[in-house]
């Protein structure tokens, strides 16, 4: 039996592009084995977001071809998508495939197989305005299910190089979705993650059918309880959104909404098209229309020409507005972007300063937000047994609004809707008590 090992880096979209492209490998007979094995074919799926996520990719591409020299060393993603001389100059590559046309992966191993001679299949994806359709039916996580359902984006801020590796913003056919959504919910999912590059912009390509169209038809599939959004941009959350946020009971009360900056003349120069007024704006009318949800955020932190005095903007800012978390990343220069180019880039020093002090107050929010609901009871699906405890007896899963949650029960509660009480707010995660099973789980495990 022929066997292929993966290794993925960067966003849960390449996760998710990964596990469909494993499907084509599994309907050919081939076994997966871990990339620290030797196998017949090995598929890197790259990183183009940082500099460092160009090295890294090309250090797992050595190690496979390190590992087995006479394997298939097949790789996709965005570096590849944007440097694939590059990458065939690494001795011992034989496929380069960008982002697109990954449905014909496996003739072109066979072709290589035969031939051994490298193949770049990468083509302009600027060109591409077709959603590449790829399937996951299971996932190793087993409580909720990732659904791809945009790809690209066509904002083009200024620290960003992803347009170039993505291309412009492609929405999956809404009829394709909710055929995946039911038979995910078949195989007993029971929360469903919409994912994509630019989720919100899902439906700028099609005739009269937004995202918020999309949730209403998503809210109506049997047995789906909860309905994710990975990320979505302030700008996106219409009159329409709000209704959905507000009136949809699966809709989980936690939303990811990208700040980037708190200050109106850093937005301006990463080229984001909203004012700081406008953002703050926003959160509360979400907040109207849901009330107690988690709003976490993503921050640049650095970006260049950021002052002192732009920062503490920025601080007072995400203060006022009570994030539930914030991922704050320092500015790193990404080669090709407008950002790399301007003159006024911010020490290091500076830089990490600021990020600590960002940190601490993510946390301060972080446990502010927890302590809202201590006595309060939540739906959570559990995950997996929680490691933390000496004795086991412990599992740990997300609530709706995001919280992570340690209670009392057993390894066989995996999966199913448990309604638990918080006793004990933390920052990374709280304490509960289990006090009833809602349904009795997977309907897969039942057959």
């Amino acid at each position: 039996m022929p066997s292929v090992a993966f290794y993925t880096l960067g966003c849960k979209v390449n996760f998710y592009d990964t596990e469909a492209i494993w499907q084509y490998f599994k309907n050919e007979g081939y076994d997966q084995v871990d990339f620290e094995q030797t196998a017949d074919v090995y598929l890197i799926n790259t990183c183009h977001v940082t500099n460092t996520g160009d090295k890294k990719s090309r250090q797992m591409i050595r190690r496979a071809v390190r590992r087995n020299p006479e394997a298939i060393v097949a790789v996709t993603g965005c570096y590849a998508q944007t440097s694939p001389a590059e990458i065939l100059d690494i001795p011992g590559v034989d496929l380069v495939i960008g982002n697109q046309d990954r449905d014909k992966i496996m003739e072109f191993i066979h072709d290589i197989e035969k031939t051994r001679q490298p193949i770049n299949a990468v083509r302009n994806i600027m060109k591409t305005r077709v959603f590449e359709e790829m399937d996951v039916p299971d996932f190793a996580e087993r409580t909720r299910a990732f659904l791809k359902i945009q790809d690209g984006c066509n904002n083009f801020c200024t620290f960003c190089i992803i347009p170039w590796s993505r291309g412009l913003s492609r929405s999956r056919d809404p009829k394709s979705i909710i055929q995946q959504a039911h038979q995910l919910v078949d195989a007993g999912y029971k929360e469903i993650v919409l994912t994509g590059i630019h989720t919100g912009g899902y439906g700028d390509d099609l005739e009269d059918y937004r995202l918020s169209d999309l949730l209403w038809d998503l809210d109506r599939v049997d047995g789906l309880e909860r309905i994710r959004i990975s990320s979505i941009e302030a700008s996106q959350i219409d009159e329409k959104m709000l209704d959905v946020l507000n009136r949809s009971s699966k809709m989980c009360r936690h939303l990811h909404i990208p700040l980037q900056a708190g200050d109106d003349t850093v937005l301006k120069r990463m080229r984001r098209k909203y004012t700081t007024e406008e953002f703050y704006n926003k959160m509360g009318l979400i907040r109207q229309a849901m009330p107690d949800v988690g709003i976490t955020t993503d921050v640049i932190v650095g970006f260049p020409g950021e002052t002192d005095e732009m920062f503490r903007n920025g601080y007072d800012l995400m203060k006022a507005i009570q994030f539930s978390e914030m991922h704050v990343f320092p500015y790193s220069k990404r080669t090709g972007t407008p950002a790399a180019r301007m003159e006024d880039q911010v020490d290091d020093e500076v830089k990490n300063a600021r990020v600590h002090d960002l940190i601490d107050l993510s946390e301060q929010l972080q446990l502010a937000y927890a302590e809202r609901f201590v006595g309060q009871i939540l739906e959570v699906i559990p995950e997996r047994e929680y490691k933390g405890a000496p004795q086991g007896g412990m599992m740990q899963g997300y609530s709706d609004n995001y919280l992570q949650l340690v209670f009392n029960g057993s390894p066989e509660l995996e999966g199913k809707l448990c309604r638990v009480k918080v006793t004990k707010a933390g920052v990374n995660e709280c304490e509960g008590e289990l006090l009833s099973i809602v349904d009795h789980g997977l309907k897969a495990a039942a057959q």
